[in-house]
This record gives structure tokens, sequence and C-alpha cells, in this order.
């Protein structure tokens, strides 16, 4: 699974139709579909789907036709997104209309194709879980933590300083694994 990690979009036109695919991460979808009903106004249709987890790791997908006929738009772009293996992101097609009528298949292919248009030139990145971690240290082991964590790539979510420090770290369970290896016997973990 993968998501992208900023806005993207691309233009894709048929028999005279315009489709403005935009792909998003999921967390910017209603900024994003508010920014594009205001770029445009005069579009006939704002066509979206999104996957993303829940807190229980299940996917949850959503799409929606906006006017055009049923099951044509929002649910082959969906379709696409699930094909690609998407998570946490979201597509809006913003459609002005051509004035050709193309049915009900050339619906389905021309919002699919868009989609598919805007996969392409997107830069994504492997979905991993994360889990949270809290590593206690005296004064004295920070800088050498700081430096183990920073060559292990390791994310650093905060630093609390009380008689001890506490660092709150975000990575996967086989990466924590490994770093319980490399720490020195002085740090704890919680």
């Amino acid at each position: 699974m993968k998501f992208v990690q900023k806005e993207v979009s691309c233009t894709f036109e048929e028999k005279k139709s315009k489709f403005i695919a935009y792909l998003m991460p999921y967390e910017m979808f209603d900024v994003v579909m508010k920014k594009v009903r205001e770029e445009h106004p005069k579009a006939r249709h704002y066509v979206y789907a999104y996957r993303y987890l829940n807190e229980f790791d299940q996917i949850v997908e959503n799409s929606s036709d906006d006017g055009e006929p049923k099951g044509t738009s929002g649910k082959p772009s969906l379709t696409v997104m699930a094909g690609n293996e998407l998570i946490n992101t979201a597509v809006i097609i913003v459609r002005y209309f051509g004035g050709i009528k193309l049915g009900t298949g050339g619906l389905v292919r021309a919002y699919g194709d868009s989609v598919n248009e805007v996969i392409k030139i997107a830069e994504f990145k492997e979905y991993e879980k994360l889990i949270t971690k809290t590593l206690v240290c005296d004064y004295t082991e920070l800088s050498k933590l700081e430096y183990l964590l920073n060559q292990e790539n390791i994310n650093i979510k905060s630093k609390e300083f009380s008689t001890q420090i506490n660092l709150i770290i975000e990575l996967t369970s086989e990466h924590f694994e490994l770093l319980k290896s490399l720490l020195s016997r002085n740090i704890s973990v919680s």
C-alpha cells in the first residue's frame, strides 16, 4: 500500500469534455474541495473518491458521482485507486461538459483514465504502520541518543525535560526491535 504526500493535478480531455483530476493526501480533502469549487465555479461535476485507514487499520472507502449517472464516475475512480493500492489518499475530478454525450461506458472510461493519468505523475511513499515509544535517558546520554536516532532515520515526535528526558519516537515495530539492540543500558523504554 502507498500514499501521496502532496497535491498533484492533471487535465484529461475526452470528446471535448475536460476532466481535471486532483490527487491529494486524505487529510487535505475538504480544503482542496473548497478550493476546487472556487477555482472552477462553471464546472458541471465535482466527482470524488477516497480511501483511508481508520484507527482499527480498516480501509474506509467512499465516492460520489455528483450528478453523473449512478456508478459511472465515483465508483470507477475508487476502483482505480484500489487497483493501485492507494490509501490515505483522495481524488477529486472536475468535469466541464464539452457538448458531446459520452454514454455510461464512455464516462466510466474517462473518469478511470483521468485518475490513472494523475497517478502516473504523482510521487508515492510506501505505507508502514508506525508505533510510538518513549525513550527515557539522563541529560548526559541525550546527544549520543539523538545521534543514534538520526543515523537510524527515526522520527523524534517530541522531547519532555524534567529530572530525566523523555523522547517520544515514531517507528515501525521491526525498526524498534533493531533499535533496542543498539540502545545503551542507561536508556529505558516505555
